[in-house]
This record gives structure tokens, sequence and C-alpha cells, in this order.
């Protein structure tokens, strides 16, 4: 795909676009909406699609919006901001890319991930790969396991190799400590924490202060953190029926001890409850898409 090969340098980029290139690798720093490949020699290569956003986020700056503000329209811009044929390839190019990266993981073949998911990270936003890519592989991966398709070592593999980047890319993000500070944890049992790790990196890319504790911690240990942290959000993840009623009890206990936390519940156990269920659980159920995510944090 012509657009996606990588054939402009930052002094190019600079001159094209009317731009300085230190504008440019501050915008690539701070927001990571560009992330241009490097040659052998490390320098920055930018693609037409990188083009094509740069003039995007220029328009909306010149109209009188912040760069913060513009790479928030661009994360959430509907089809009315962009032709429905080039979403249409990018979603189709996020895709193959997905596909390309599953094959890979489940060949052993770690040196074709890195790269797969590299490009990946070069053409969209971090939070388009984690969870327009990422999260659809987990369910795949998930599904397969289940369906005895493939072992535990290969669900594994791709489980340690997602995880860590995904934990890379979450400790790069500066932390804004002014913003609302979000503690999150696996539910009561729970072990697989992927999801949870993607519901992070969509938090701490809105700016908000994460603390992550990932797998499920010892009994009594959640109101210790708690009260030494103060977050004001509390996010549980549970992804196996059975550890449901354990996390649930856990989570309205919860919610009486400490009535000023606004409490979360995600995760893929939650689709299999009965329509009842999720009814009387409502007001914690944080959804699983970016779209509901955004609508129950603006609640």
């Amino acid at each position: 795909m012509q657009s996606q090969k990588p054939k402009y340098n930052i002094k190019a980029v600079s001159q094209m676009l009317d731009i300085q290139a230190g504008t440019l690798r501050a915008w690539e720093r701070r927001y990571q909406m560009i992330r241009p490949i490097r040659n052998e020699a490390g320098h920055r290569l930018y693609t037409d699609d990188h083009i094509r956003t740069l003039k995007w986020l220029i328009d909306k700056v010149n109209k009188g919006f912040t760069i913060s503000q513009a790479v928030a329209l661009l994360e959430n811009r509907g089809t009315e901001e962009a032709p429905k044929q080039e979403k249409a390839e990018e979603v189709n190019h996020l895709e193959g890319t997905g596909n390309q990266l599953l094959h890979s993981l489940l060949s052993f073949d770690e040196r074709a991930a890195q790269l797969k998911l590299d490009e990946a990270f070069s053409l969209f936003t971090p939070e388009t790969v984690a969870i327009d890519m990422i999260g659809p592989i987990l369910v795949k991966i998930g599904d397969m396991w289940e369906n005895k398709e493939i072992t535990s070592a290969h669900e594994h593999f791709a489980s340690n190799f997602l995880r860590s980047r995904i934990g890379m890319m979450l400790l790069t993000i500066p932390t804004e400590t002014i913003q609302p500070r979000a503690l999150l944890v696996c539910g009561p049992n729970e072990s697989h924490e992927l999801g949870l790790l993607i519901f992070a990196l969509f938090l701490k890319r809105k700016g908000y202060e994460v603390i992550y504790l990932g797998q499920s911690i010892a009994g009594g240990d959640i109101e210790i953190v708690l009260d030494e942290t103060e977050p004001d959000y509390l996010f549980m993840s549970c992804t196996m029926k059975k550890n449901i009623p354990l996390t649930i009890r856990l989570v309205e206990s919860l919610d009486k001890q400490y009535p000023k936390l606004k409490i979360g519940l995600g995760g893929y156990a939650y689709d299999v409850l009965s329509e009842l269920d999720k009814k009387r659980l409502g007001p914690y159920m944080v959804g699983g898409s970016r779209s509901e995510w955004d609508e129950w944090l603006n609640q």
C-alpha cells in the first residue's frame, strides 16, 4: 500500500507542512499520535498517512484548538471527519496487520511479531492498536484455546508477549498527578489481566493517574491500598464466570465502605450474565468498547 510506505524525513515534513521539526518531535513524544518508523541510522521516516494526520492536526490548531484538544478530536472523530473509503481502508489495514501478528505469535516467531506490532504503532494511535487490534486478538486466542485449536503453550507465549509490550507502553506515558486517580486490579482469584491492562492504557492516555495492580491480591489488602492511595476510581476485571459472585460481593462491600469511591466492573465474564443481573449491576458496568468507556466516565 503506497500510503503506508515510509519515505519523508523530518526535514522534508517540516518544509512541506511549515512546522518546526522540534514541534513534530514534541507532538510525537507527548501525544504519540504520530510514531514514524526509524531507518537504520535512527532517523524518522513519515508515510503519506502520517502527512494526512499531521495536516488535519495543524488545520485544527490553526482554527484555534490547542494541540491536546486537536488530538482528542482526532481520537474520537467519527465518519463525518474522514471519508468512508479512508476509514474502511484503515480498518482493513488494521485487521490485516492483526491477523499477521496473530500468525506470528502462534508460530512462536517473536521477531516477526515485534516488527508487525511496531508497524501498527507507527501507523495508528496506541489506543487504536490496543483496543481495536490487540483486543480482538485476545478474544481469538481465548476462543482457540477453549476449542483446543491451540495448546496452552501457544496461549501463554502470545499473552506474555502482548502483556510485555502493553506494559512497557503504560510505563512510558507521563503521569498527570492533577488528574483523577484510578486504581486497577483483577477481581478475586483472577489472573487474566490483559483486558485490564488495555483499559489502564486507555485511562492513562486520557490523563488519569493510574495505579495498576494487575492480578488479584490477597483478601483484605485492597482496603489497605485504598486507604493509602485514596483513589477517585476503582476498576475491577473478571474474565471467569466462576469468579463473578466473589467479585460482586467485594464490590458491593467496598461501595458501602467507601461511598465517595466510583467503582467500575469490566471483563469478558460479565457478557454471560442474565439480563436481570446486568440490570442490577448496570451502574458498575463499564462496557467493552472505547465509546462505552467514555460514556461511563462522563456520567
